[in-house]
């Protein structure tokens, strides 16, 4: 059997129950690793460039209204990481305007935990 490749994932969502529920999910999972994850913006960006994650599970949607700001921010930092909105709200207006702030996929919440698993790893392994 061909060894594992692991993917590492940052979650990030305001909801700390949410959080909690997403990286329980993805935990079931052999290919995944949850490395951090964070509902504070602060927070998150310098997990993210210290510990450069694969991938990071974000929600666009925060009170703080930074959602799109920070995507901006996390693909222009140096090999960044895939960017995958998880979010919600099916609003054409928002993916669109979270792929031109850099995401590189646009889910909603409700998808299956294995839909999510396989649209990771393709987009890892792009």
């Amino acid at each position: 059997m061909p060894d594992m490749v692991t993917a590492r994932l940052y979650i990030s969502d305001e909801h700390p129950t949410v959080r909690s529920a997403l990286a329980e999910r993805l935990a079931r999972d052999a290919t995944l690793t949850v490395i951090g994850q964070s509902g504070d913006a602060e927070t998150m960006l310098c997990e993210i460039r210290k510990d450069k994650p694969d991938a990071v599970l974000i929600e666009v949607k925060r009170t703080d209204g930074l959602g799109l700001e920070i995507i901006r921010q996390i693909a222009n930092m140096p090999n960044p990481p895939c960017l995958i909105v998880l979010t919600s709200y099916a609003s054409q207006w928002e993916q669109d305007a979270a792929c031109r702030a850099g995401a590189t996929a646009y889910l909603l919440k409700d998808i299956d935990t294995g839909e999510l698993i396989r649209h990771i790893h393709r987009l890892i392994d792009r």
